[in-house]
């Protein structure tokens, strides 16, 4: 929560550059900006995320503990894919530029490109929007737990998780050598419609 802001005080804020703000770039054409209230202080309780992804680029799995996010496509094409935690279904929401999608607070999900030169603002109801992430979760958990948990082996969990990097934000890595991924939307899937 935001305390008191003074608008009369020379240090108050109303304008920022964005591009000045970059939290993870991978590439040139693969990289996330961040607005918040560490960049702006008259925000109060939004933020936001200037994303741009090219094809088959993902904003890895996660959650946020403490915001809800609106994304919205701003040019390119984009799947939302989340998880209801109620139905134990995948939503996927594929994306034109001027659609939104809602993701409620903590619940799992990511973006995955289907185009070259995407981009997404996400925005956020909390100053400073939490995050856990899935590279995280496998690499910080003890591959002993993880074995013992889902009955696994701990050695082959320990080789099938080596390539993760914490704190990935934006995949697959540069050197990743697997095949292209390609989108399917099943029966649960949005399709948008053009509006005339």
């Amino acid at each position: 929560m935001v305390s008191y802001i003074d608008y009369t005080s020379p240090n108050t804020q109303y304008t920022f550059n964005l591009n000045q703000s970059t939290l993870v770039k991978k590439d040139s054409q693969n990289y996330i900006n961040v607005l918040g209230i560490q960049q702006l202080n008259t925000l109060e309780n939004v933020s936001l995320l200037d994303i741009f992804l090219s094809r088959n680029n993902v904003v890895e799995p996660h959650y946020h503990q403490n915001a809800a996010e609106l994304v919205y496509c701003i040019s390119g094409a984009v799947t939302v894919s989340i998880l209801n935690p109620f139905t134990k279904q995948i939503l996927n929401y594929p994306l034109a530029p001027g659609h939104v999608a809602n993701v409620p607070q903590g619940w799992w999900h990511y973006e995955v490109a289907a185009v070259d030169h995407t981009h997404l603002l996400a925005i956020f109801n909390a100053p400073t929007p939490q995050v856990i992430l899935g590279s995280d979760i496998l690499k910080l958990t003890p591959a002993n737990i993880m074995a013992h948990t889902y009955c696994l082996d701990e050695n082959q969990w320990k080789k099938a998780i080596a390539p993760v990097q914490p704190a990935l934000f934006i995949g697959p890595p540069n050197n990743c050598r697997n095949q292209p991924y390609t989108q399917q939307y099943p029966q649960n899937s949005y399709m948008p419609q053009r509006q005339l």
